[in-house]
């Protein structure tokens, strides 16, 4: 990690009666980068410790005359002397180096540091076959016994966007699953999307050995203790070392880490190419998918984050050419490669009968343990067709963690197990998301169902 790049001579606050003015011109100086600051008293003493996407204007906006800190920050303004910098490489960096220096330094104004137990800590479970990279606010659970234990980290937001845009990197499973080197069932289990989105090399498909995916890990570790230049240089070797020794598939696999790692900070380019990543439809989804789906976490109160979404939808013409289709979202926009649609042949009028049998094809193997469910599925419909996709759950071995519909006109949430039903705003932006993916499901199950109609008329005529 690099070193502080901006300091200068500590005054008292009571000798500068233009203290505020001076600071203010000093954070002007200051760079436009990610980076993590240090608010210093008189004696020199730190404190205060946050980190910023761009260091002047988070700096500067302390000693604005309009600054409000809030009731636990708003004292720092009486105190502050000085400020020192360290210039961060992105934010990721700046996230895990304020993690460090507080829990090192333990500044009086960090107050919400003074209970570790509330915070969020990233582990490594290293004593798996292949460890799992999880978010905790306990550590010392015993099932993360022998882990590696990062933080704590003050923004549980923060470090979940840290560790999703490292996982693009590194490909870690990010699963509960207990999964065993040479276990018979990894042969047949079928991998989660994050394997299809390259997120995950899917070990628990037999996809990857426990070698190569611990050499990830390894990787992965050594990435956030030191400085990104040095980690470069030494992927760059093995890569050589790799390419020399003629494993050219090991050599690949470091070249492409390489490469993202380079490009870790280019938001502006990801944030631009999002669409031919993601596959968007003309379907209006929420403008800030990860906010929504931090809404939609908490409206459902959901324990982990949501990450995989699918909808089911039905479409029928008086009974006619009746047909199903599931689409899915990851980390809230439309992931194409993971739409599906089903002919109905079992029911002919009959919207129940029918979601009955597409919930069954397409989560089957999933009752059966040889794949995982989506974090949410969601029923487009009321009460009585979540009840239809909970009889068929109920006879599976293995349960979803969470069943919803949403009922269009009220626009009513039905929550498995809940007596009422949930009510949100209309701008509510998980009430938002679930609505672009009804509309989405419904939108592709009544494309499929005009083509057969419009097969069907034609070989009538």
């Amino acid at each position: 990690m690099p070193d502080p790049t901006k300091s200068r001579p500590h005054a008292s606050p009571g000798d500068d009666p233009s203290r505020i003015e001076r600071l203010a011109g000093a954070a002007r100086g200051l760079p436009r980068q990610p980076g993590v600051y240090l608010m210093k008293d008189g004696g020199g003493q730190v404190i205060y410790v946050g980190k910023a996407a761009s260091l002047r204007s988070r700096v500067g906006s302390y000693f604005t005359p309009s600054a409000d800190l809030g009731p636990k920050k708003q004292g720092l303004l009486d105190v502050v002397a000085d400020f020192d910098v360290i210039e961060c490489e992105g934010e990721w960096e700046a996230l895990l180096m304020e993690a460090r220096l507080i829990k090192d330094i333990r500044p009086r104004f960090n107050t919400l540091l003074t209970d570790d137990k509330t915070f969020p800590y990233l582990v490594v479970t290293m004593r798996d076959d292949f460890p799992g990279v999880f978010i905790t606010r306990t550590p010392a659970d015993e099932r993360y016994r022998g882990a590696r234990v990062f933080g704590p980290f003050t923004s549980v937001s923060s470090l979940r966007e840290s560790i999703q845009l490292l996982q693009r990197v590194f490909r870690y499973r990010t699963c509960t699953l207990d999964i065993t080197d040479g276990d018979p069932k990894n042969a047949r289990f079928r991998p989660c999307l994050l394997f299809n989105i390259d997120r995950c090399t899917a070990p628990c498909g037999n996809r990857i050995t426990r070698e190569g995916y611990r050499a990830d890990i390894d990787r992965f570790t050594r990435f956030l203790t030191s400085k990104r230049s040095v980690m470069l240089r030494e992927l760059r070797r093995e890569m050589d070392d790799a390419s020399t020794a003629q494993e050219y598939e090991r050599a690949a696999t470091l070249r492409d880490q390489i490469r993202a790692i380079e490009k870790l900070d280019e938001r502006e380019k990801r944030a631009r190419s999002a669409g031919t990543e993601w596959q968007p439809e003309v379907t209006v989804f929420a403008t800030d998918p990860a906010a929504a789906l931090r809404s939609l976490q908490k409206t459902l109160g959901l324990d982990e984050s949501i990450r995989g979404m699918e909808a089911i939808d039905i479409a029928h013409l008086q009974g006619g050419e009746t047909v199903g289709s599931k689409v899915c979202f990851i980390d809230g926009r439309p992931f194409k490669d993971g739409y599906r649609r089903y002919r109905v042949r079992t029911a002919d009028n009959d919207d129940y009968m029918a979601i009955r049998e597409v919930v069954s094809r397409r989560y089957r193997d999933a009752g059966q343990g040889d794949e995982l469910y989506p974090d949410v599925i969601l029923i487009d419909g009321g009460l009585g067709q979540l009840h239809a996709a909970l009889e068929v759950f109920e006879d599976l071995p293995v349960k979803p963690p969470m069943v919803i519909s949403l009922a269009k006109k009220e626009e009513l949430i039905y929550v498995q197990e809940r007596a009422e039903p949930i009510r949100l705003g209309r701008d509510n932006p998980a009430l938002r998301l679930c609505q672009a993916i009804r509309d989405e499901a419904h939108r592709f199950a009544q494309h499929y169902h005009h083509l057969l109609r419009r097969k069907k008329v034609l070989d009538e005529e």
